[in-house]
């Protein structure tokens, strides 16, 4: 099975950052499969985590405290674009699969910013644009093509006088 190839590398990630108190994080989640099975990896705010892994003969279901410390904000960008500084990702869900031949992988985060919609929808902007990345605008939303051709949507909305917001990535 392809996906036991997954196992070695994410325990060892589950091992990352055991001996640190748990933090408000990142929640992940992250789906992929064929159909000869899946991995299912999720991980909570306070960094516990579960790992599933199933297919042809496979079956693991294992339960990981403190399941991992990423940097998900510092190691996001599109095109070599960052959010709005200051800004924090506080959720990463994918869901990958390989079903029939034809392929498909969606990634949505969710994030805040410290700054109005429009405010950090102009920043954003304008940094693409000094990447030569084209987007295209409607309101506060921002949409384009990576050069990986993915599509992409950034879509910033008030959270008060600062925005939350949902990115989502789809490739196919």
């Amino acid at each position: 099975m392809r996906f036991a190839s997954l196992i070695p590398p994410v325990l060892l990630l589950a091992a990352c950052g055991q001996d640190e108190k748990a933090k408000d994080g990142t929640e992940i989640s992250i789906n992929a499969g064929d159909e000869h099975g899946g991995v299912q990896i999720t991980s909570s705010k306070d960094g516990g985590g579960k790992v599933k892994i199933g297919g042809d003969g496979v079956d693991i279901d294992i339960n990981v405290p403190d399941f991992v410390d990423f940097d998900v904000t510092g190691d996001f960008d599109i095109d070599g674009v960052k959010l709005y500084p200051g800004s924090q990702v506080t959720t990463v869900n994918v869901d990958a699969n390989d079903k029939d031949g034809a392929r498909k992988a969606v990634v949505k985060l969710g994030f805040t910013s410290p700054v109005a919609p429009t405010k950090a929808a102009d920043w954003m902007a304008g940094e693409f644009a000094k990447k030569s990345v084209k987007v295209t605008r409607t309101g506060d939303t921002l949409a384009g093509k990576d050069k990986d051709g993915s599509d992409f949507t950034i879509n910033f909305g008030p959270d008060g006088a600062t925005s939350k917001g949902e990115v989502l990535i789809t490739k196919s």
